[in-house]
């Protein structure tokens, strides 16, 4: 299956237009004309258009990469 532009994978795209098309069925309005009355085809409609923005967003680090840095941190210990 073809990536669609702007998007890093497939599943990125889905989880864009349900997130939008969960917006549109509480009550969001439409950013674009469209024929079609279902969320989920407007939602499409909208990314299309490039109507919709979205971030990825920065992943934090695991517990075992930061044990390092969080070492480094407190310096020596005398013991």
């Amino acid at each position: 299956m073809k990536l669609i532009e702007g998007f890093d994978s497939n599943y990125r795209y889905i989880l864009v237009a349900a997130r939008r098309a969960r917006q549109l069925q509480g009550g969001a309005p439409p950013v674009v004309e469209t024929s079609s009355r279902k969320p989920c085809r407007i939602a499409q409609d909208e990314i299309r258009a490039g109507k919709v923005k979205w971030v990825i967003p920065e992943t934090p680090k695991s517990a075992v990469d930061a044990a390092p840095e969080a070492l480094d941190a407190t310096g020596p210990t005398d013991a």
